[in-house]
């Protein structure tokens, strides 16, 4: 029971942290190229979660693993920070979110696919209705004008986070955790820095009390701590439900849109918000089957009904 609560409040603070984080990241891009910001961001985030890993530094193995390190690093970290914050210039912060939470459905399928995770019909069905309870909140979420490009790179952003995620779960027992998601976080920042910097200017940012705020929030919230409270949960349990939970974050991201950047509610978020709230139920709480139903599948067996 007390590692149940736990993980209920893990996941209470990565969907809230992370629910902010699309508007907290549209204001930041009025004062910094997204490139350049995504790399800030990302190295202090990175440095800090070093810091907490030193004691641990004889599990680094940097000169073994820094094929893993870095493979995740372009996956979870470069791909999906340069992509999300260059989308996000060209849609509103929380339909850009909303058409990322893709992700759990690609990370579900995915998991099925190459982690072995169990799939059956009412986790698809699940999955299926997250799908179109993300789908309706972009379709009519928000207000604004729908740029195609910024729905691909919405897309692109759901994809490389599917994937990195499923890189994480596949080589979680040849790593560290914590040194896996400090290494990621700061080989990804200096990518996205060196990237930056020979694609902007320096002189772009502006070095504002409201730049620096926002800037150390997501550093430390999202994305140091954010990141390694996902990681541990994925790694924990099974990684197809906690990536359904995240299914809650564009819901958060759309409320704090509205209340930072007066996004507008319309109906298709409350039709979004209870088919969300359906795909978590369905798969995370596996119904039991009728006496019936069980009765069949053990005479279908005795028959010789299925093929292994």
């Amino acid at each position: 029971m007390t590692r149940q609560k736990s993980t209920v409040l893990l996941l209470v603070f990565l969907v809230l942290v992370w629910g902010i984080n699309w508007p907290l990241s549209k204001i930041a891009l009025a004062y910094a190229p997204p490139l350049l910001f995504s790399g800030i961001r990302t190295i202090i985030g990175g440095v800090l979660l070093i810091l907490i890993a030193l004691p641990k530094a004889r599990l680094l193995r940097f000169k073994t693993l820094w094929p893993v390190y870095v493979s995740s690093a372009l996956l979870s970290i470069a791909l999906y920070y340069g992509v999300q914050t260059i989308g996000l210039q060209y849609v509103p912060a929380g339909l850009f979110s909303a058409i990322v939470f893709l992700q759990p459905v690609l990370l579900g399928i995915f998991s099925w696919m190459w982690l072995g995770e169990a799939m059956h019909g009412q986790k698809m069905a699940g999955l299926a209705l997250g799908f179109l309870g993300v789908a309706c909140l972009s379709a009519g979420g928000l207000t604004g004008s729908i740029s195609l490009l910024g729905i691909l790179l919405a897309l692109a952003t759901a994809l490389c986070w599917a994937l990195g995620t499923v890189y994480m779960k596949r080589n979680a027992e040849r790593v560290d955790m914590l040194w896996m998601t400090a290494m990621q976080i700061t080989l990804g920042g200096l990518i996205l820095l060196a990237a930056g910097s020979a694609a902007e200017p320096w002189k772009a940012i502006s070095w504002n009390a409201a730049f620096v705020a926002v800037t150390l929030f997501i550093s430390v919230f999202v994305i140091a701590l954010g990141w390694l409270v996902y990681f541990k949960l994925i790694n924990e349990g099974d990684a197809g439900k906690v990536g359904s939970y995240t299914f809650l974050v564009p819901l958060v991201s759309i409320g704090s849109s509205v209340l930072f950047l007066n996004e507008e509610i319309t109906v298709n978020l409350v039709i979004g918000l209870i088919l969300v709230v359906i795909s978590i139920v369905l798969v995370n709480v596996r119904f039991r089957r009728s006496p019936a139903s069980v009765v069949a599948e053990i005479k279908a067996l005795e028959e010789g009904e299925y093929d292994f």
